[in-house]
């Protein structure tokens, strides 16, 4: 199994963005992850399709945009033109979800779903077969430095056993407080792709951080 490590841009340095890029892309990371947020589903406002367009133009991973917002419908065409390869929405902005992930597969991308902490993950019975991601929030989503939720471990539990002989493919992503001191816990829970924003770019290493969470999950639960 491959374990994926996504650092958030959210935590890079705005003021020198392009240096982080071509950091991740010289480090053991997989994917960037790309926070989008429009202060009305979160407290919070991050990027558009501007800072989209220039992270594609340096990036050499793939881009795994998580959409914080309401109506996404609305902007997932666009996103995918800008350089999205996952597109993940939350299952509480969307009243039509089904209808959703098939607007996202048809523009081209990856499709997931997100999961705020409060919601059970057996809500996506009906739509499991369907998706290619689903993402466990492990804080409240809107803001980066959050305390993990406990809770998380049995969340990622219950989703692998909800794929089981369903969609065994989907990979469990976990955003929010994941550090060097709970991935090895996570992986044993079940999940295999890891968002990390200032447990990598608070840290005097990044490049080196990404390499030890890269290590602890492929030595200690290699299948």
């Amino acid at each position: 199994m491959k374990y994926i490590i996504a650092p958030s841009i959210l935590s890079a340095d705005f003021g020198n963005l392009q240096h982080d890029i071509e950091m991740i892309n010289q480090s053991d990371a997989d994917w960037f992850h790309v926070d989008v947020m429009d202060g009305v589903f979160v407290p919070n406002i991050s990027f558009g399709f501007p800072v989209m367009a220039a992270v594609k133009k340096h990036a050499t991973k793939p881009l795994d945009v998580h959409l914080m917002i309401v109506e996404p419908d609305k902007f997932i065409p666009e996103f995918a033109e800008v350089g999205a390869d996952r597109i993940t929405v939350h299952y509480e902005a969307c009243t039509h979800l089904h209808r959703t992930i098939q607007l996202i597969k048809s523009s081209g991308c990856k499709a997931g779903v997100a999961l705020n902490p409060h919601t059970p993950v057996s809500l996506l019975q009906d739509v499991i077969e369907d998706l290619d991601l689903v993402l466990i929030m492990s804080v409240n989503p809107g803001f980066g430095g959050q305390a993990f939720i406990y809770n998380t471990y049995k969340k990622i539990k219950d989703l692998k056993l909800l794929i089981q002989g369903v969609n065994e493919e989907l990979i469990i992503e976990v955003d929010g407080g994941v550090s060097l001191q709970n991935i090895v816990t996570l992986v044993s829970a079940g999940a295999n792709a890891f968002v990390a924003g200032n447990a990598i770019f608070a840290t005097d290493n990044p490049t080196e951080t990404i390499a030890k969470m890269k290590s602890l999950t492929v030595s200690n639960f290699t299948i």
